[in-house]
């Protein structure tokens, strides 16, 4: 198998390959770039949510690899409602409305253009002192 083609499960695999290094860089500098987190002290009644990295090839349409992918994301099924949080939030476009949009925009012609979107956030700045990601 290609060693591109290869995902992999955890930080120490993917740390043995450029391509991956240079994925986690990508995704670190966005994260900083948009002051994702803010180094906070610790205190014991804090509840620790902890990450892991994610990693996939992004192919295009006809299979060759467009690039590689590394998100870093929080293990959120440590966090307890009302603790952690108070409410959630998940922007993800139901497949119904995707092929509503994609059968008007066909039947009058539109054009299209695929966006690929490097990093999102939802911004908003929490009132909690109490979370800590390790």
């Amino acid at each position: 198998m290609d060693p591109l083609s290869i995902e992999p499960t955890s930080y120490t695999q993917a740390s043995k390959f450029p391509h991956w290094q240079v994925a986690m860089q990508e995704e670190y500098t966005a994260l900083i770039k948009n002051q994702t987190w803010s180094l906070v002290p610790f205190t014991p009644t804090m509840n620790i949510v902890g990450y892991k990295w994610v990693f996939k090839v992004k192919r295009k349409a006809d299979g060759n690899i467009e690039r590689h992918k590394a998100c870093l994301v929080a293990k959120g099924f440590n966090q307890m409602e009302g603790l952690d949080y108070d409410e959630t939030f998940s922007p993800v476009v139901k497949p119904a409305t995707v092929r509503t949009i994609l059968t008007i925009a066909l039947s009058r012609n539109w054009p299209l253009q695929q966006v690929v979107v490097c990093n999102t956030f939802l911004n908003d700045i929490l009132q909690k002192d109490n979370m800590r990601f390790t």
